[in-house]
């Protein structure tokens, strides 16, 4: 007796179904963020006067990365069966609002902290401060990584969100020690080769973002989903 593999269901099939989705993510992430985007390209070299309109510039980045983990989860592993940009469309609908709600107040958070650092030297504080300072803004991203996870793929109110995101911090570590790699392979890259980099590489990163995420996601699917 002979078993056969339905086309579309063998492990070349399935790596060839996530390249797939891994580009076709990538292009409408670019193109969704691309507004922004292009802002950072007419702004030029780093000048720490820019922070406030690069900030701007970032905003149409939060529910573009939000619509990209949104399609990311729910792809399809069959190559007979994708619909990547399908499902990057809802991912968008459904997470633009909920996703600027947290993105906004980040960024504007985020932006204080390296306006103050760029010009430490200005306030008269001691030292330590900056230290301080640069470890909340390493914790405020870290929280951004698992508030983002949260709000593409739960439908919860803002706040809830946040407040979740804020005890996966501590509660499931590996998860927050692999958002904190990727961070800091995003910002390696871009200071040895180039600030596109990471922009062109977001939907592999934001894959492995969703693999680290693992545990907080099933026990967010178990303990606090109907």
């Amino acid at each position: 007796m002979t078993t056969t593999t339905d086309f579309g269901a063998g492990p070349l099939s399935r790596a060839a179904a996530l390249i797939h989705t891994l580009v076709t993510v990538e292009a409408l992430l670019l193109l969704a963020a691309s507004p922004g985007l292009a802002g950072l390209f007419l702004l030029g070299p780093a000048d720490a006067a820019n922070l406030p309109l690069a900030a701007l510039c970032l905003l149409p980045l939060g529910p573009a990365l939000s619509a990209a983990l949104y399609a990311l989860h729910h792809r399809d592993r069959d190559l007979t069966d994708l619909h990547p940009a399908r499902a990057y469309r809802r991912g968008w609908r459904l997470n633009a609002l909920p996703a600027l709600k947290l993105w906004t107040p980040l960024l504007a958070w985020l932006t204080v902290i390296a306006f103050t650092l760029t010009h430490f030297s200005a306030t008269g504080l001691p030292g330590w401060w900056a230290v301080l300072l640069a470890v909340v803004g390493a914790g405020s991203l870290l929280w951004g990584a698992h508030a983002l996870v949260l709000t593409s793929l739960f439908a919860f109110r803002a706040r809830d969100t946040a407040r979740l995101a804020a005890y996966f911090l501590f509660r499931h570590v590996r998860a927050t020690l692999a958002a904190a790699s990727l961070l800091v392979l995003a910002a390696t890259a871009t200071a040895l080769l180039t600030e596109a980099l990471p922009a062109l590489l977001a939907a592999p990163l934001l894959l492995s973002l969703l693999h680290g995420s693992r545990p907080l996601i099933a026990e967010t699917e178990e303990d606090f989903t109907a």
